[in-house]
C-alpha cells in the first residue's frame, strides 16, 4: 500500500505547522519539514519540541534562507527530500506541499489512487515551445546567469541581465537535457526520488547550471524527471488544486468552499485561508475518515470565474477611445429586450416580428452562433462584437437600412445597456422578469458549466441560492437605473399589464400586444 512522505517547505506560523504535521501523519503517512532559516531559531525549536514524540516526522538535513525565484528553494527541497528518503524507508511516494495546502480527500482515497497507477505526477511542458510562461522573461531565465534576486535587488537583477546581453555573454543549456517547465507541486515515486538524488551527486555541472537560473523550482525537478523517467510513466498534471485570479494572484479558499473542494479531481488544495478554521477542521476530519465516496464534478474553475465575474459595477468594458467618437446616430432608435431566460425572449421576439417590420437580433453579444449578416468578419467573434459594440450595432443599422432595430441582451450585460443608453440615439428597453424554479436554476448551472451530472447534491444546493441571488442582483441593477422608456413585463402579471408594457415599448396597439401574449408556451421552461 502507498505510504506518502510529505515534503513541507514553510517559513512562519509554528502552531499551524504543528497542526498540519499532526493531520498529515494521523493516517500513518510521514512528513519532512524545512523551516526557513529566516523564520528564527526560537520558532523552529517550538516546532521541533511539539513534534518530538511523533516518529513520522523528520526535518531537513540543513536549514537555509530561502528567496522567491532563487535556487535556495530547490536546495531546501533537496535537503528535505534527503531527510525523508533516509528516515522513512517504506515511503513509496514523496508529495510536495506548502504550509497553506490541505488534503481534500481521505488518506484511504489517496493511497488507493496512487496504488492504481504506477506513475509520477508532475506538470512538465517544453520550456521553449510551450506557452506556459505568460508574462515576463522566458529564455532569459536560462541563457543568462542570475546572481541577484529580482524581488530584493531589482536594479541589479536587470542591470546584470542587460550587461550580459550587451556583451553576448550567453550560455548553453546542458546539451543532454530537454528543458521543461511546470508547477512545483508534484508527487513522485520513491524510485524517481532516488534517481534525482543520485543524479545531483553525479552531475554537478547540471546543479551548477540551475543554481544561477531564475525561478528554478519551476524547471529543475520538471526537467530531471523527464530526463530520468520514461514518458509513459509520467502524468503531466499536478494533484494539488490551485487557481489564480485575473490579477495573477492565487485564489484563497474559505469555510464555504468545502463542498466545491472535495468534489475536484485532486488530492490537495492550495491556498487555504489561515482564518478558515471550520474548513481546516472539516478537511482534517475527512483525511482520517474511512469508506468515504467522492462524486468528482470538477467545476471549480468555472464556478470561480462565475462568482468573481459578478457584482462589480463598472468592472469591465469601460468606454474605449474609439467608442467615444462613435454613435449609432442621433435619429436612430435601439430597442432592447433583456431577459435571463433566453428561450422566453426568443419566443417573444418571434411574435414581435409578426406584428412589426423591425429587424430583430437575438443575444448578439451572448451567443457566438446568433444568425448575423456578413459584415467583414466582426460578426464571427463575441469578443470583437463587445469590444466595438457601438460601431458594430451601427453597421447593423446600415446593413438593414433602418432607423429602428431590436436586439436581445442578457441582464448580466449591464455595462452594454448603460453604454447604449449613453449614446445620442434613442434607446427603449423591455425587461422580462420570469419565475425561476430550483430545477431551472440547476439546469442553468449545468448549461453554463458551473455544475455537471456528477456534481454532489449538497454542492448544487449550496450553489443555487448564489445563482438566484445573482439573477436578482442583475434585475435590481437594471431597475435602479431609472432608465427612460423602460418597461417591465412579468410572468406572474396579468395579460392587461403585460400587454400595456409591450404596446408602449413597440408603439403598437393593445390588440396587437394581446395577440403577442396569446402565443402558446411563451414562459414555459
Amino acid at each position: 500500500m502507498a505510504r506518502i512522505a510529505f515534503i513541507l517547505l514553510c517559513h512562519k506560523d509554528p502552531e499551524a505547522i504543528v497542526q498540519q504535521a499532526a493531520r498529515l501523519t494521523a493516517a500513518g503517512d510521514y512528513i519532512s519539514i524545512h523551516f526557513d532559516a529566516r523564520g528564527g531559531k526560537e520558532a523552529f525549536n517550538t516546532i521541533k519540541a511539539a513534534l518530538s514524540q511523533n516518529p513520522n516526522v523528520t526535518f531537513a538535513t540543513k536549514r537555509i534562507k530561502c528567496g522567491w525565484g532563487a535556487w535556495s528553494l530547490v536546495q531546501a527541497t533537496l535537503y528535505t527530500i534527503e531527510a525523508a528518503e533516509k528516515a522513512f524507508a517504506d515511503a513509496t511516494h514523496f508529495y510536495m506541499v506548502s504550509g497553506d495546502c490541505m488534503s481534500v480527500k481521505t488518506a484511504e482515497f489517496m493511497h488507493d489512487f496512487l496504488d492504481r497507477d504506477d506513475a509520477d505526477y508532475i506538470e512538465s511542458h517544453d520550456f521553449f515551445e510551450s506557452d506556459w510562461i505568460k508574462t515576463g522573461i522566458k529564455e532569459e531565465r536560462l541563457i543568462y546567469r542570475h546572481l541577484f534576486n529580482e524581488r530584493t535587488h531589482k536594479w541589479l537583477f536587470y542591470k546584470s541581465m542587460a550587461l550580459q546581453e550587451k556583451l553576448n555573454f550567453k550560455r548553453e543549456v546542458p546539451s543532454d537535457l530537454r528543458m521543461m517547465i511546470g508547477s512545483q507541486w508534484w508527487c513522485l515515486r520513491r524510485r524517481t526520488i532516488e534517481w534525482i538524488l543520485e543524479f545531483t551527486r553525479k552531475r554537478r555541472d547540471v546543479v551548477a547550471f540551475f543554481r544561477t537560473t531564475w525561478i528554478p523550482d519551476e524547471t529543475f525537478f520538471q526537467t530531471l524527471v523527464r530526463h530520468l523517467v520514461a514518458d509513459t510513466e509520467i502524468r503531466n498534471r499536478t494533484l494539488t488544486f490551485l487557481m489564480f485570479t485575473d490579477y495573477g494572484m492565487p485564489v484563497v479558499f474559505y469555510n464555504d468552499h468545502y463542498d466545491m473542494l472535495v468534489s475536484q479531481d485532486y488530492l490537495f488544495a492550495r491556498k487555504i485561508s489561515p482564518d478558515a478554521k471550520t474548513l481546516k477542521k472539516r478537511l482534517g476530519e475527512l483525511f482520517v475518515a474511512q469508506n468515504v465516496t467522492f462524486k468528482i464534478s470538477n467545476e471549480g474553475r468555472s464556478l470561480f470565474q462565475f462568482l468573481t465575474g459578478r457584482g462589480r459595477i463598472g468592472r469591465r468594458f469601460g468606454q474605449r477611445f474609439w467608442e467615444s467618437e462613435s454613435t449609432l446616430g442621433r435619429d436612430r432608435e435601439l430597442l432592447i429586450v433583456t431577459c435571463k431566460k433566453w428561450h422566453v425572449a426568443k419566443r417573444l421576439v418571434a411574435e414581435f416580428r409578426k406584428k412589426t417590420d423591425l429587424p430583430c437580433l437575438e443575444y448578439l453579444f451572448n451567443e457566438e452562433d446568433t444568425p448575423l449578416p456578413d459584415l467583414g468578419g466582426i460578426e464571427k467573434s463575441l469578443w470583437k462584437r463587445s469590444r466595438h459594440r457601438r460601431a458594430w450595432v451601427r453597421m447593423l443599422f446600415d446593413y438593414y437600412d433602418t432607423d429602428r432595430m431590436l436586439i436581445c441582451i442578457d441582464p448580466g450585460g449591464f455595462d452594454l445597456i448603460n453604454d447604449f443608453y449613453a449614446d445620442r440615439s434613442s434607446t427603449r428597453m423591455l425587461h422580462v422578469e420570469c419565475d425561476y424554479t430550483p430545477d431551472y436554476l440547476a439546469g442553468h448551472a449545468k448549461r453554463v458549466g458551473l455544475a455537471g451530472e456528477a456534481t454532489p447534491k449538497e454542492a448544487l444546493e449550496r450553489l443555487l441560492p448564489t445563482i438566484r441571488s445573482d439573477i436578482n442582483h442583475e434585475a435590481d441593477q437594471i431597475r435602479d437605473q431609472d432608465y427612460e422608456d423602460f418597461y417591465v413585463m412579468r410572468e406572474n402579471s396579468s395579460d392587461d399589464e403585460n400587454a400595456a408594457s409591450i404596446a408602449r415599448f413597440l408603439n403598437i396597439t393593445m390588440e396587437d400586444a394581446h395577440d403577442i401574449l396569446a402565443a402558446p408556451y411563451l414562459f414555459a421552461d
